[in-house]
């Protein structure tokens, strides 16, 4: 693991550079540490990068970059977001957590579904620490899937795929989350107010590879079930040793990634650590409050532990757009591409449009369209069918109704609807081209926080 102590070595280096006072000039008020002056703007700024301070005025300074931006990893998404969150200061460290929980029933039919009560979700702490020529962040995510949505490889989902199940590959499911979801440590250095450099290091994390993925993004913040195109969009937020490096703007950032490309094993409790095989580099463009975008492409060389030795290629772009909805409403949308070149196999490409609108605080509705095309082996068929290609998607509609919080958090229930789409040739399979799926659930989340910090 020569490469990833290396770069520890150096966020450490940064990170005591980092304590060294810069010049008043550089970065305006540098009031030593114990002033109320101090106090009160490092206050202000940590509020601010929590993005309590969101509004649509441009950001300028590296500073003024919301925590909030961060959306998995190191990528990007729209600075127009209203956390949901419990925020504390302690000892001149921001913290924050933040999670999502689902419960319920999942009913996937046809011959190839299933049906099973289901729990899913995450739960992430986050400690961040503005300093005189940068910021410290800590972060540690996990996930309860290796305990409520492990039986039988993962949860019932038509279509799904990737990843393996006792030494078979996983069809019509999808696997669950590993338990560390994220250990990091990313240091980012202020060279002005217009441009630094970003180091992220972390034994389980995500390159620069996708777009935010899809457990973390505000456009399926209320859908409980993953997306289709996963293993050609964002499969990589979860890698078990990562190292990025990154060069930052208020509006850009330039990112290259080497990480370790095997998909996760079976036992999802553990940290499967291996050097680091696989490159990437992502473009990031934030030019409004309301806009995030990126392209990135990644090499993989061996990323499925049932076919060693077969590399892909990955290519991806995408666009998000958040906006405030009257009073206290909210509205986000995401659109994706992925590309596969994978061994010999032909080409393949995903594409995902999904959105939702929080109306009032109570009333949600949202909706998913992606279209995949999958291999006859990504759907575990056999014979003359496992190297043929087919294009199979999906379109997905629910509502949530959110209650008042209790205390910090807050709860709903939902329905989602899918009506999944399969050509003639494997109709048989799946029972029909239109294969019906849906789930009924309970989400539980921090109170949604609006631009003055107050819950609703």
């Amino acid at each position: 693991m020569r490469a990833p102590l290396l770069a520890l070595c150096l966020l450490l280096s940064a990170f005591a550079r980092a304590q060294e006072p810069m010049s008043g000039h550089e970065h305006g008020d540098m009031s030593p540490p114990d002033t109320p002056a101090h106090d009160a703007h490092a206050h202000e700024s940590s509020m601010r990068n929590m993005g309590m301070g969101s509004d649509d005025s441009e950001v300028r300074s590296l500073r003024d970059i919301p925590l909030m931006r961060r959306g998995s990893g190191t990528s990007w998404q729209p600075d127009r977001f209203p956390p949901s969150m419990i925020h504390a200061q302690v000892a001149g460290w921001g913290l924050m957590f933040q999670g999502l929980l689902f419960g319920g029933y999942d009913v996937q039919g046809g011959p190839r579904g299933a049906s099973a009560p289901e729990a899913l979700g995450w739960l992430m702490l986050m400690a961040n620490r503005e300093l005189p020529s940068g910021q410290l962040v800590l972060g540690v995510m996990l996930s309860p899937d290796p305990l409520t949505a492990g039986a039988h490889g993962g949860y019932p989902l038509l279509l799904q795929s990737g990843e393996s199940y006792r030494g078979e590959p996983l069809h019509d499911r999808q696997h669950p989350h590993d338990l560390f979801m994220e250990l990091a440590a990313s240091y980012t250095h202020y060279f002005s107010d217009t441009w630094g450099l970003m180091l992220y290091v972390a034994p389980a994390g995500e390159p620069a590879l996708g777009p935010v993925a899809f457990p973390h993004r505000a456009s399926a913040r209320f859908d409980p079930l993953a997306v289709l195109g996963h293993h050609w969009q964002d499969s990589t937020h979860i890698s078990f040793g990562v190292v990025t490096a990154g060069l930052v703007t208020p509006l850009a950032r330039l990112e290259v990634s080497a990480f370790n490309g095997r998909e996760p094993d079976e036992f999802r409790y553990d940290l499967d650590l291996r050097l680091p095989d696989s490159f990437s580099a992502r473009l990031s463009v934030n030019p409004t409050s309301r806009v995030s975008t990126q392209v990135s492409y990644g090499y993989l060389p061996s990323p499925e532990a049932l076919h060693p030795g077969v590399p892909v290629h990955r290519f991806t772009a995408s666009a998000m757009y958040h906006a405030p909805v009257g009073a206290h409403g909210f509205w986000a949308t995401t659109a994706v591409f992925g590309r596969n070149v994978e061994g010999d196999e032909p080409p393949t490409n995903s594409a995902l449009l999904e959105s939702n609108v929080d109306l009032d605080g109570h009333h949600a509705v949202f909706g998913r369209v992606e279209y995949v095309r999958k291999t006859g082996h990504d759907l575990a068929l056999s014979g003359i069918l496992e190297h043929d290609t087919f294009d199979v998607g999906v379109l997905a509609l629910g509502y949530l109704y959110q209650f008042n919080p209790w205390g910090p958090v807050k709860a709903g229930v939902g329905v989602r609807g899918a009506l999944n789409l399969v050509p003639e040739n494997l109709a048989a399979l799946y029972g029909g081209r239109t294969p019906l799926g849906g789930m009924v659930y309970v989400r539980l989340a921090p109170v949604m926080r609006d631009s003055s910090g107050h819950g609703r």
